[in-house]
């Protein structure tokens, strides 16, 4: 793949593996934002299972749970499959049910970034282009429209900040189609909009 290329799940995948009597059972699915992999959790999640532990990547933001396992052995790990196969916009919840023989730390961490790097290796992949981060502050007369043109240029919505003077709004935008929403933004705005980029 050529540099600032990524790869994103193209739907919900399963994988699932017994080790030492241990069944680990692994969904991926898109996440479009951390608020989007955090209710994909809370629908994936198993209520009698051992432990749900889980990880995402979404640009620049990431987040992982070892669920009340030992510190390190499966969250990380789980992220570590994300990044290893190259993907954006993708969470991973790996769920087990204890079959009665520990696995020691070791054991706890390949078992938990295996079952989630094999569930990916099989999972159906598309090519995506690199992602630039802008913050973009707007008046709230003015807000309708730009979150109209985030819609339409295929933007995601990170966060939103309300403020005295108007909203915040933290977005993710393909690099190919952020100088078009710039432009559209400040025309929309009649150059009322504040637009910075974050590393």
């Amino acid at each position: 793949m050529e540099p600032g290329v990524k790869l994103a799940l193209t739907g919900r995948y399963v994988h699932e593996r017994e080790i030492k009597r241990s069944r680990f059972v692994a969904v991926a699915f898109p996440a479009e934002s951390p608020v989007a992999a955090l209710e994909g959790l809370e629908r994936e999640r198993e209520r009698d299972a051992t432990h749900n532990c889980w990880a995402y990547r979404v640009g620049e933001l990431y987040r992982f749970s070892d669920d009340g396992e030992p510190a390190g052995t499966a969250g990380r790990p789980i992220l570590a499959a994300i990044d290893g196969r190259g993907l954006d916009r993708t969470m991973v919840v790996v769920i087990r049910h204890f079959g009665g023989i520990k696995l020691g730390a070791g054991g706890l961490a390949r078992a938990y970034g295996g079952t989630a790097a094999a569930c990916l290796r099989g999972a159906p992949c598309v090519e995506v282009h690199h992602r630039t981060r802008l913050v973009v502050e707007v008046p709230f007369d003015a807000a309708g429209a730009v979150y109209k043109l985030i819609d339409r240029h295929g933007a995601t919505r990170l966060a939103e900040d309300f403020r005295a003077e108007g909203v915040v709004i933290d977005i993710e935008i393909d690099d190919r189609s952020a100088a078009e929403f710039r432009s559209a933004v400040l025309d929309a705005t009649r150059g009322r909009a504040v637009l910075t980029e974050r590393a």
